[in-house]
């Protein structure tokens, strides 16, 4: 009498901690970057273009879920941390003369020193005044942007170089999508591996009970700013990649909106949750296309009131945010995590 396997079941600690935890999931894993490095070779500019955008929006994303999903640390600067990266690696680029390989991961670190700067409040504040204390971060270097002439080009902005291998630059919408798709996938790797490290239990331990963490030993004032150093990081080489990708860089990139689209982003994808980041920069950038197309076709519909139709664009934008948290307050990740549990003990799934 055969005994068929139902479920899949973990036995050690390691055995739960381990990235591919079935030979299934590796193997889907595989197919699926394979899938994402030869779409461009059947699509489209503007389909590439777009995965282009996602990409960087994604290692956004992972960086402010560290500080505010894993740490519990309101972050709303993320946009001008993305602007600090960005204007350094052009300037890096242009005056210093370093190649794109060593101004990006330099323009990175450039961002988590000045993130650690202004995560210095994390000490004594949190929460909403914690929430107040970023903001403030996000407006002094919003104008220094606008002034600092010799480094960000003031209100004109600053051209950004284009990376160069040999003979090699990488000028096209291809060559731009590779290279930001292997950022990105180093991204989500690398987070997914500092989550199970002993820094990445500490956030988690800092943002369930800091209380208690520090009763254990943690130091909650220097996790907080690893974290914060650790988003800014992430934000700093969104940045460079952003201004590699547009061949130009302006203060008008990287305002307050840009901050709570990032923040918007891991609360509909899914707070402390690595997927959630992913799931959350596609939501977040396919959206306003979706609603711009939408419009567009009700406006050529109805011409008379087409500019009445345009207009309401941005607050049916942020309906469908506002119906999706009311709906589904946990985010993306744990309506991805519901559709695993099902097939988990599938056909056995209740």
């Amino acid at each position: 009498m055969s005994v068929s396997h139902c479920g899949d079941f973990k036995e050690t600690y390691r055995d739960d901690m381990k990235v591919f935890q079935t030979p299934f999931v590796r193997v889907a894993v595989g197919l699926f970057v394979l899938l994402l490095y030869t779409t461009p070779l059947f699509s489209s500019n503007y389909v590439t273009s777009t995965m282009t955008t996602i990409a960087i929006a994604v290692i956004g994303a992972l960086g402010i879920n560290i500080v505010t999903g894993f740490t519990g640390q309101i972050s709303l600067g993320q946009g001008a941390f993305m602007g600090v990266g960005a204007f350094s690696c052009s300037y890096f680029m242009r005056v210093a003369h370093l190649p794109f390989w060593v101004a990006m991961p330099a323009a990175g670190l450039t961002a988590a020193a000045i993130g650690m700067i202004f995560g210095l409040p994390s000490a004594r504040l949190k929460g909403l005044y914690l929430a107040i204390a970023t903001l403030a971060a996000q407006f002094i270097l919003q104008y220094v942007f606008m002034h600092l002439d010799a480094v960000t080009g003031g209100s004109n902005g600053i051209p950004s170089p284009p990376p160069e291998i040999g003979s090699f630059v990488f000028d096209g919408d291809r060559s731009k999508y590779y290279l930001t798709l292997t950022m990105a996938i180093g991204a989500v790797a690398f987070t997914t591996n500092l989550l199970r490290s002993r820094n990445g239990r500490a956030f988690i331990a800092v943002r369930d009970h800091h209380l208690s963490a520090e009763i254990m030993g943690v130091n909650l004032f220097k996790y907080r700013l690893i974290s914060f150093s650790v988003s800014a990081f992430y934000a700093g080489i969104a940045g460079a990649l952003w201004g590699m990708y547009t061949g130009y860089i302006s203060a008008e990139h990287f305002t307050i909106d840009e901050s709570i689209k990032y923040l918007a982003m891991v609360i509909i994808g899914g707070l402390g949750s690595v997927i959630g980041s992913i799931l959350g920069a596609i939501f977040m950038t396919l959206l306003p296309q979706a609603l711009t197309v939408g419009t567009g076709a009700l406006a050529s519909i109805f011409p008379k009131i087409g500019f009445l139709i345009m207009s309401f664009k941005d607050g049916v934008f942020g309906i469908i945010i506002i119906l999706f948290l009311i709906f589904e307050p946990d985010g993306l990740a744990h309506r991805w995590r519901m559709i695993k549990a099902y097939w988990k003990l599938y056909p056995f799934s209740y």
